[in-house]
Formats: structure tokens, sequence, C-alpha cells
């Protein structure tokens, strides 16, 4: 079976580490077929449209799709992309990786982030000199999808259960519905829960982050908790994501395009193979998968690694090493 993976590498560093992972792809014994389209600042220079209508239409076709990094154009391009796989979860994993200088090294978890609507929602308005607004949404029915996924996500993967972080103290219409919703089908299914402030987990995951494992929580929480869990092992360039949908998904390193480094052949391919991995595993080859995330996890504990992990090994001196692993 042949599988169309559309690959958007965007700016910056996503046009040097896009290629490594898709080079991964191809040591693979699976069939793709890869299809490359252009977006973000460059293409927008370009043309005037940071995701012009053939990319968008190639996601939406694609059976997943691998994408880089956009800069200043970023929310033109990836918010439209996630809606164009129908992406309603974000998965975003923060391990620690041995051999890797982490702030935490026992950390290991990962992040299920609803991904239509919240204050992403795109609802501002500049009502005045003095006045803009942002109308925050959240709807039963996607915190209930979220949720189901989080039940299958845990089942399949043998935890125990998951943490629901919000701030329904305040925020009492939207986040109380987000949590009550969560809460009740994690009841239903039979998943043991426990729940969590965001300012407080914001603590907690510093202090002891043994203490999480599956964290479920909406939009904007779930992109900044991601992110300071990457200060607790590594950095941003060690984080991979998955926007799943029901039949497409859309792989992405969680770090930007790196423009202090972009077109030194330095950069770190490392979450962009890692991205690629979860699509592997998103199309239903769990061993190949696996095997990538063994390759990557080895080179990164034994090198060659790549400056901003101490090494002095080029991007494509990186990908050869694990390519040679699988």
């Amino acid at each position: 079976m042949t599988h169309d993976i559309a690959v958007i590498p965007g700016d910056g560093i996503g046009t040097e580490v896009t290629p490594a992972a898709v080079e991964v792809l191809e040591a693979l014994e699976i069939d793709f077929e890869f299809h490359e389209a252009d977006a973000g600042d460059a293409v927008k220079a370009e043309t005037g449209e940071a995701l012009p209508e053939e990319t968008d239409d190639l996601a939406a076709s694609a059976d997943a799709t691998l994408f880089g990094a956009a800069g200043d154009t970023a929310a033109d391009v990836i918010l439209p992309l996630r809606e164009a796989v129908d992406s309603f979860v974000n998965v975003r994993p923060a391990t620690a990786y041995p051999g890797i200088d982490a702030v935490r090294p026992e950390t290991d978890l990962v992040f299920l982030r609803e991904n239509t609507e919240g204050v992403y929602a795109g609802h501002e308005d500049r009502l005045s000199e003095d006045v803009s607004t942002l109308t925050r949404v959240v709807t039963e029915s996607a915190s209930r999808r979220l949720a189901e996924f989080a039940c299958d996500y845990v089942e399949d993967g043998a935890h125990d259960g998951f943490t629901i972080v919000h701030k329904a103290n305040v925020m009492r219409e939207t986040d109380g519905r987000f949590r009550d919703t969560v809460a009740e089908v994690a009841d239903e299914r039979g998943v043991a829960t426990d729940e969590v402030l965001m300012d407080a987990f914001a603590t907690r995951v510093c202090l002891d982050p043994e203490q999480f494992d599956v964290v479920v929580c909406p939009n904007l929480a779930g992109d900044v908790l991601s992110d300071l869990a990457a200060g607790l092992v590594g950095g941003l360039g060690l984080l991979p994501s998955a926007n799943v949908g029901p039949e497409r998904g859309l792989f992405e390193p969680v770090h930007g395009t790196a423009p202090d480094i972009a077109g030194e052949g330095i950069a770190n391919p490392a979450a962009t193979i890692l991205s690629a991995a979860m699509l592997v595993e998103f199309l239903g080859y769990d061993e190949a998968g696996a095997a990538v995330r063994e390759a990557v996890e080895a080179t990164l504990e034994e090198g060659p690694r790549t400056p901003d992990l101490g090494g002095d090994a080029s991007t494509d001196e990186v990908t050869a090493a694990i390519v040679d692993r699988l």
C-alpha cells in the first residue's frame, strides 16, 4: 500500500530538518510517495500568500503531512493546516533522553491538547483606541472528542489514567465546561483521572515531573505548559508533536525557524525525525516507528550531536548516524 505524504518544509531550519526526516522515512521498508509544497514567509514574499491553496489542498488529501517551521506567518500557516486535516488533538511528548543535559532527567510525560478552539478560535476585535477583546470558545463536543481520544490513548498505552489541567476556578463557564465534560467521559469509560489548576501544575511539574504521566488540557494551556516541560528535558529542539484528526495527521517539531542558525547546516533534526516516527505510528506501523525512535535515542546518547547539544556535527552527519542505526 502506498501512502501519500505531504512535505512542507516552510522557513528557516525547516528547510534543513524536514529533508532529514524524509531521508529517515525513505530508509524504512514502507511505500511512501512524497509530495513537496510551499508555505511560510518566503512563499508569502513571493506570492502574497503564506499558505497557497494548492498546499492546503495537498494536506487535506494526503494520508499524512510532515511540516517544518514557519516564521512570522506561523499562525497563517499552521492553524489552517491543522484545520485541513481536521485535527482535534495535539499530542506533545516531553521526554528526557539519556546523554542529554536535562534540568529534570526523570521527565517523561505527554500532553494531549485540545486543538480547535479556546482563545485560538480567532475571535478578536479592536473596539477602540483603548480596548481590544478576545472571545474564548469551549464546546462540549470538542471537549468530549478530546476526552474520548485521551481514554483510548491511556488504554492503548497501558497508562493508569490522566490528569486534567484547567483554570476552572477563574474561567468557570469555559474551563468549567471543559473539566466537567472530560471528567464525565473518563468516568463513563472507567478511566481514572485527577485534576490540577494550570498555575499549580506549572510549579509542580518543575519540582517533581514524575508525578505526571498523561496531561489533558485546553488549547492555550497545552501550548504553554508543553513548552515549559521542554525546558525540563533540554529544549524545544527535542520535542516532536502530532496534530491528529479522524483520518489524517499533521506532524511537526515544536521548535521554530531558528533564524540565527538557518542555512548553516547545523540544525538539530531530532524533533522532526521523532515527529516522523509519530507519523509512521499514526499510519499503523508501530514497529517501524519504535525503530526510528530507538535510533534517534541512541544517537542522542552516543553521538554524533549538533552544537545545540554540545557537539560539532552537522545536520547531515546526525541524520546519517540515525539512518545507519536503523
